[in-house]
């Protein structure tokens, strides 16, 4: 989807559940890890937080914590704001990319939904930038497409993942289409190679907490 186009991102929520499988669970495991060490009054950073889901799932949950929320598309940072609805006065939301975001210490941060859509290179530098404004120990979550780089597995995984998120809305050709488009334009990465990314970003202890078809999630903590 057009992350600018007013339609498109009238339309994400409903995208997102029907694409992402157990999409509200992963926000619920999310805010477990987190929880594990943000305290009551932490603050915690939300790269691409665009859409407002995570962050109004992590504000139910604590009602305690502030949240800076950092996407670069306009019209999704105000869908968050009314996806948020009384939560928003504790949501600093940000227009830009990991370098708008302050420079202080967050006490734990998420990038969800978001990584597959930059290469190694802009990957790891996000990557690091997330790192430095992070309390030594305090945990980063992330999940997002992560399939093997052979090209047939890959195609075969984004295939999966096609007649899933297709329903009723696509036949089986355009459902296949669309898996091939996929697998050839998203500069994924193999779940191996996100376990070494993050260690060379700074990270520790990288763990695998969240896997449904090709999307693969990871906790891991500020080095």
């Amino acid at each position: 989807m057009s992350f600018s186009d007013r339609a498109a991102v009238a339309e994400y929520a409903a995208n997102v559940v029907r694409q992402v499988p157990g999409v509200h669970a992963l926000h619920r495991m999310a805010h477990v890890l987190l929880d594990e060490h943000v305290p009551a009054d932490g603050n915690v950073l939300v790269l691409g937080a665009g859409g407002g889901m995570e962050l109004a799932a992590f504000a139910d949950c604590s009602p305690g914590w502030r949240f800076t929320g950092v996407d670069p598309s306009a019209e999704m940072l105000a869908l968050a704001t009314r996806t948020l609805g009384p939560h928003a006065s504790r949501v600093d939301l940000i227009h830009g990319y990991i370098a708008s975001a302050p420079d202080i210490a967050f006490d734990g941060a998420t990038c969800l939904l978001t990584l597959h859509f930059l290469d190694r290179d802009a990957r790891l530098d996000t990557l690091r930038e997330l790192r430095r404004r992070l309390k030594p120990g305090a945990p980063l979550v992330i999940a997002h497409h992560s399939v093997p780089d052979d090209v047939v597995e890959k195609r075969r995984w984004f295939r999966r993942w096609a007649a899933f998120a297709a329903v009723d809305s696509l036949s089986t050709g355009e459902a296949s289409e669309r898996a091939d488009m996929m697998a050839s334009r998203l500069p994924t990465l193999s779940p191996e190679a996100e376990t070494a990314i993050l260690q060379e970003a700074g990270f520790e202890r990288p763990s695998l907490f969240y896997a449904a078809l090709t999307f693969r999630g990871w906790v891991a903590y500020a080095g």
